[in-house]
């Protein structure tokens, strides 16, 4: 790699502001705010509004939309159209 052209990776704690879960991974993204995580070091934190842990499809809470009640609302809405 050439040097100086590359942003800087370090240590970042993810923390997701709708379900209160926090992860510590690696990024090049930076922040002035400061966390104090597990093992006693402090570790730049950037907040998130939706992760892995919170996201409905990851969760498994997602709505399942019924077709078959889509069409049937569609045939009733527009049942006397034409006529």
């Amino acid at each position: 790699m050439k040097s100086g052209i590359h942003p800087d990776y370090a240590t970042v704690v993810f923390r997701d502001l709708a379900s209160g879960e926090s992860f510590l991974t690696r990024s090049t993204v930076s922040s002035g705010k400061t966390i104090e995580w597990e093992d006693g070091n402090t570790y730049p934190v950037i907040d998130v509004e939706i992760s892995s842990a919170s996201h409905p499809f990851y969760t498994g809470k997602q709505r399942i939309m019924d077709s078959a009640g889509r069409v049937e609302k569609f045939n009733q809405r527009f049942k006397n159209f034409g006529k």
